[in-house]
């Protein structure tokens, strides 16, 4: 393999595979990149067995093949080199040379052909969604999946897509921890008269949603594709594929926690009580990231205490009207829910001290989330 490649462009390649390849050395071979040298240019794959991406990059090919080579320290010599052109070539026992100006590197390889494959996908059965809607979904609910939760199922996304009247797509993404639930829906895509209806629901990893982040905030003009088998997802954008394993088992039955729009509800400026939030929870307990909240007609209350360090008390003007009501929440929960809203105020609703509390701002009817408080 011989192939020519300006910096930039491998630099690109290299960024987006970083996220996918395996950090962990279970097999040697997934934490290197495939580079493989075709006619129409340099492509670059990476998997870890349950994700992979694969990308084509403008490139002139000398000489057609391909080497696997580790993704880390490639992306660290590319980095470190001038703008210009790149001559990539792999020799004997799969070592590979890197040619740029005065400077060269030779690194170890491994044979791509004992690289894992990635599925082969169809154009078919994709359904074409507004990227900058896709994004949102994403931003307003991969902060409340699990990490490395114990139920297994609760490490991913729900997705769903379902075909309106109107015959556009409701896509809606769910994501929860067993502390708090976050579920964003909006319509994406233009209505299609040809287009069947469909119901789909599939959950897909977390690592999978932070990699279709990751490109769509890249932004673009072609508007991504997104696409469901059996047990695979499929994202394609701008020449991008990544493919995702589905997980198996049932979702948690999210609609049951999500409570119905009554109760006391406090409205208070979005800005101000996050700020006010990070202030108080400096002194909280360190684990449980403790805030006891109150509402009062006209105010809420903010307050955390720690034996070892002292205590915080913020107060702030809110519009309620209830009986005074009061309760503690993990500061850091809260705290994850604003930052993803965007609105001026946000509204908190609970019916009674333990009950879970509704977290909402008017500026995204679609978007609600839900955080259990905990005893103080």
């Amino acid at each position: 393999m011989k192939v020519r490649i300006g910096r930039e462009e491998l630099l690109t390649g290299l960024q987006r595979v970083q996220g996918v390849v395996e950090k962990r050395n279970t097999m040697p071979i997934l934490s290197n990149i495939l580079l493989e040298a075709k006619h129409d240019g340099a492509e670059i794959v990476a998997t870890d067995l349950e994700i992979g991406m694969r990308g084509l990059y403008k490139a002139t090919v000398l000489e057609a093949g391909g080497v696997t080579i580790s993704a880390r320290k490639l992306y660290e010599i590319i980095k470190e080199l001038p703008s210009g052109e790149i001559e990539l070539t792999s020799g004997d026992n799969n070592w590979t040379t890197i040619q740029a100006g005065k400077s060269q590197f030779k690194v170890v390889g491994l044979p791509s052909g004992d690289y894992p494959a990635l599925p082969s996908i169809e154009r078919e059965g994709l359904t074409p969604l507004a990227g900058a809607g896709l994004l949102e979904l994403i931003r307003k609910t991969l902060f409340a999946a699990g990490d490395n939760d114990a139920r297994y199922i609760l490490n991913g996304l729900l997705v769903s897509l379902t075909t309106t009247e109107k015959k556009t797509t409701l896509l809606r993404l769910v994501g929860t921890d067993g502390h708090r639930l976050a579920v964003a829906e909006r319509e994406v895509g233009t209505p299609n008269a040809k287009q069947p209806a469909q119901d789909i629901k599939a959950i897909i990893p977390k690592k999978a949603a932070q990699e279709m982040r990751r490109l769509l905030e890249e932004g673009g003009d072609e508007e991504p594709l997104i696409g469901f088998t059996k047990n695979l997802m499929i994202f394609r954008k701008s020449g991008l594929l990544l493919t995702s394993r589905l997980m198996e088992g049932n979702y948690p039955n999210y609609q049951q926690v999500v409570p119905k729009e009554s109760g006391k509800r406090i409205v208070v400026n979005r800005g101000l009580l996050e700020s006010a939030l990070r202030r108080v929870s400096v002194l909280s307990k360190d684990k449980a990231n403790a805030v006891k909240v109150s509402f009062a007609p006209g105010g809420m209350t903010l307050f955390s205490s720690n034996p070892d360090y002292g205590e915080a008390t913020e107060e702030l003007v809110a519009r309620y009207e209830g009986e005074a009501l009061n309760t503690g929440f993990n500061a850091r929960y809260l705290l994850d829910a604003l930052s993803v809203m965007d609105g001026e105020s946000v509204s908190l609703q609970m019916d009674t001290a333990l009950s879970p509390c509704l977290i909402q701002e008017a500026e995204s009817p679609g978007f609600k989330c839900v955080v259990m408080p905990i005893k103080i």
